[in-house]
């Protein structure tokens, strides 16, 4: 069957996939060797909708990742009961990317022309992808590299327990993120969250942290050493201020052992975070006994012990907030 011959996403999707569908469930099982049941499993780990066995939908190059991702649990590298675990993990991220991707090329393909042909749009994705394809790459190795350094490089502060590392975690909140968007239009809205994401971004990366994660008015941070961490914080809020665009900015800083399982983070000391974010006042910033105690000596931050907290979980939750120092 031609392009001309069927619709537009079916042949966008052959290009993207790289290879036309011609193999059901049952087939693709048989000839990559997996098992039915397990298929199924994978499958929807990956986060997609359940498909009829006998629905032609996989391709050559979803033969080959089975056979990959079976050769690596054989080999002891993807160990075969985490293996829906990070199928889970690196779908949710993709997920997100292919979003922006997708919206991408479709407003190239529409500010070329305001009648545009199938052909048109085939050919402007065909010459696209493979530079998307490219660049994912890139930044993937990039921060592949980063974190091989930085987990040799901290190796030696590992807990005891499996996955369990000494991290400051933070969550950055936008205040009346809700009631901000009743009063702004969609394109206002998307140049406020672009900002926010921009504006984390570049704060949390200067200051030496990671994102492990944003979800709608909210960002979640980590860093390895505690004054980052404060600093990190400080500077989110005071960049907020200096934003038109941008709600005032609540947050919560604890630290302590936290569990690091397929990019997110997890534990008591997450969860005193987000409570810390929960009661903190617009444009402040509250931190835990922990961080409290190890910049109680540093001349860069000033400390105010606040009355205990009563939140679900705990009963006397004692919180200081922090600032520069004069």
């Amino acid at each position: 069957m031609g392009t001309a011959d069927r619709p537009l996403d079916e042949a966008i999707e052959e290009i993207v996939l790289g290879a036309p569908r011609r193999y059901t469930r049952l087939r693709m099982s048989e000839v990559a060797g997996l098992d039915l049941d397990e298929g199924r499993r994978l499958w929807r780990s990956l986060g997609f909708a359940e498909v009829a066995d006998d629905a032609v939908l996989f391709t050559e190059h979803d033969i080959e990742a089975v056979r990959l991702m079976t050769g690596l649990t054989e080999a002891g590298v993807l160990e075969l009961d985490v293996r829906e675990a990070v199928a889970r993990a690196v779908a949710q991220q993709m997920s997100r990317l292919a979003e922006w991707q997708v919206g991408l090329v479709k407003r190239l393909i529409e500010s070329r022309s305001d009648d545009v042909t199938a052909q048109q749009a085939l050919e402007t994705t065909a010459a696209v992808l493979p530079a998307l394809e490219s660049l994912q790459t890139y930044v993937w190795r990039r921060h592949l590299a980063a974190t091989v350094h930085r987990v040799l490089a901290t190796s030696g502060a590992q807990e005891e327990a499996p996955d369990t590392w000494p991290l400051v975690v933070g969550f950055a909140d936008m205040v009346g993120f809700t009631r901000t968007t009743r009063r702004r239009s969609s394109a206002e809205l998307g140049e406020m969250i672009e900002r926010f994401g921009s504006t984390t971004t570049e704060v949390i990366a200067d200051g030496h942290g990671r994102i492990v994660k944003t979800v709608g008015d909210e960002v979640l941070f980590v860093a390895d050493e505690i004054a980052d961490g404060a600093a990190i914080a400080l500077g989110l809020r005071d960049r907020a201020r200096g934003e038109p665009l941008l709600p005032r900015l609540r947050i919560g800083l604890a630290a302590g052992p936290v569990l690091v399982r397929y990019g997110d983070v997890y534990g008591e000391v997450v969860n005193i975070a987000s409570r810390l974010t929960t009661h903190a006042d617009p444009d402040s910033v509250l931190v835990d006994r922990t961080v409290a105690q190890n910049l109680a000596d540093d001349p860069r931050f000033t400390l105010r012990p606040l009355r205990p907290l009563t939140v679900r979980g705990y009963r006397h939750l004692h919180p200081w907030m922090i600032d520069n120092s004069s």
